[in-house]
Order: C-alpha cells, then structure tokens, then sequence
C-alpha cells in the first residue's frame, strides 16, 4: 500500500496557515508530511515564501504524530551544509524523531539571492555530493575539518544530537543523480512517476530504500474553479525540471508559461471533485515502484475543504492502492 503525504507548500500560504494546515493534516490522517524549502514563490500570484524551518519548528511541536521532510533543501548554496546540519539535528529532536531531510541540487528561483552565480548541472551534483558527505559526518557528533572543491568546513561540531540521525533522501531526475542517490541516499526523491528513475536507483545501491513521489491536485466543488486556479498557480508546472531548475525568478516562470491553456493544466492535474480521477493520477507512482506519494492541494486558502474531503473520501480510496 502506498503511503500517503500531505505538503506543505511555502509558496502558497504563510507561516502560521502552514503550521494549522499540517495539524489538519494530521488529524485527517495523512500518513507523512513534506515542506518546500524556498525563497520565492514560483509565480507571483502564489504570494508566499516563508522560512520552512521555522515553520518546521512551530510543526514539530504543535503535531505529535505525523512525520515531516524537506522536499526539499538545498545544501550548496543559501544554505552551508554544515548549517543544514545543524538544523536538521535540531528538528529531529524537536519532533523526536519524526523528521527526514531530502536534498536536491536547487533551483536558480531560490539560489540566486547569495549571488554565487548559477554553474552547470554536473557542477552542482558535485557540490551536492560533497555537501552530503558534510552532513554525514556533521550527524556523528565528532569535530569535522573539511577542505574540499566546494567547501570548507573548519572545527565544526553538532552539540545537541538526536539519539538517531535524520535519514537522508535526494532528489532524482537522472542518470547522475540516481546514482548519486543511490550511493548516499536512505531514500529517493522525485517529482514524475518515471520506472527507469527507481531502477537506475536500484542499480547504485538502492533497492529496498524508500521512494517518494509527489504530485499536485486541485480539489474543488466547482472543476472550472479548479481549473482556473491550478492554471494560475500551477501552470509553470508543465515547465519540466531542466526549465525550472534554471529560470531566476517569478517573471521569467510567468513568461515560460504565458502560452500554458487552462485544458493543459487540466490533463496534468486532476481537478475538481471526481476521487477516481484523483486515484488515477496516484496510480502511475504505485505501478513505477513508489512506496510514499506526497499530495499538493493548489491554492493556499482551499486546504480545509482539501482536507475534509481527503479525510471522509480520498485517503480511504487511495488506501485500495
């Protein structure tokens, strides 16, 4: 059976709505729940980008249950790994044990605001796999001097450490980094229900690790209102991720889309009110090998009415998965 998660999506929704929206969650009995890490919404008219880890603290206390993820952080650039460590320790014990930390290589859209440039992919998989041998040995509690390609770590050491150290999942959307995950990841991470993504995982040391996907839904009473506004806040979506990944800002995701329909949207998305049409949109992630699927209701004021319906009609039909 797969199981199946709730997101908290900071570029929809502000800190507070965040925290509410995860309790609810909770309580409709998502199995797991999953935040973005961002400094900018993706379009403007999702409006929101709060601090994900201050909304991951205030999570972790106001929840007793549910577990939480980044989905996901980048390591390389905003943040120093040696930092990301430190927060990732600190929410473990805050949630007393409830917290996976996924990774990713990062988008132009939240990166560019250090102004370290934007290098080419391979060189921020590099990046991403010495970031991750950081955090590894950071999560020992020994003293770690680092002077590598990328970074440098100098007499660092964690001094509050949970009693077991947050597994590690990286994001996938090719060969390199399914290898990459493969090698360092206790799960894996992707966005498209593509087979050969688990299989190349598997071949560099995967199999038997989790697998987590993630798909957005706009559930609505009205479909045309599900449609509009998935196609507000979501069309950059369609973008795929070597479009995404590269774009700087909110102007250059709303240009990229301007030839987006609404019915394009709308045969990615499911929208409206039919769960089969929900059950199918899930499927394809049970049938490619994908243990956990985290679910995007669009819209940050449409989460309760989600939420609701999630709780008396779509989780127990996707539980048939």
């Amino acid at each position: 059976m797969v199981r199946i998660g709730y997101t908290m999506m900071t570029e929809q929704a502000g800190p507070r709505e965040l925290v509410s929206h995860v309790v609810a969650a909770e309580q409709a009995g998502f199995d797991f729940s999953v935040i973005s890490d961002h400094a900018f919404p993706w379009l403007e008219s999702q409006g929101h980008s709060p601090y994900a880890w201050s909304v991951l603290g205030a999570a972790a206390q106001a929840t007793s249950r549910i577990p939480l993820m980044t989905y996901v952080t980048c390591p390389t650039f905003r943040y120093h790994p040696a930092v990301v460590a430190q927060k990732a320790a600190t929410v473990q014990i805050l949630s007393e044990g409830r917290f996976r930390l996924g990774l990713g290589s990062g988008e132009n859209l939240n990166e560019h605001i250090v102004g370290g440039g934007w290098p080419a992919a391979h060189v921020r998989l590099d990046m991403l796999e010495e970031a991750v041998d950081i955090i590894r040995r950071m999560f020992t509690g020994a003293y770690v001097n680092h002077h590598g390609a990328h970074f440098d770590v100098e007499n660092a050491r964690l001094w509050d450490l949970p009693d077991q150290p947050p597994p590690l999942g990286i994001a996938v959307s090719g060969p390199r980094s399914c290898a990459l995950a493969g090698r360092h990841g206790d799960l894996v991470i992707a966005t498209e229900p593509k087979p050969e993504l688990l299989r190349q995982f598997d071949e560099n040391g995967g199999a038997g690790k989790p697998r987590i996907g993630q798909l957005p839904v706009c559930y609505d009473r009205d479909r045309e209102a599900a449609v509009a506004r998935a196609h507000d806040q979501f069309r950059w979506s369609l973008g795929g991720w070597k479009v995404n990944a590269e774009l700087p800002g909110p102007t250059g995701f709303d240009q990229a889309a301007q030839y987006v329909r609404p019915e394009d949207v709308a045969a990615a998305v499911p929208c409206g009110d039919d769960v089969e049409a929900f059950v199918d949109a899930v499927r394809p992630y049970a049938e490619a090998g994908f243990t956990e699927v985290a679910l995007v209701q669009i819209g940050g004021d449409r989460q309760q009415p989600f939420l609701e319906w999630s709780e008396a009609t779509l989780l127990p039909a996707l539980r048939t998965l």
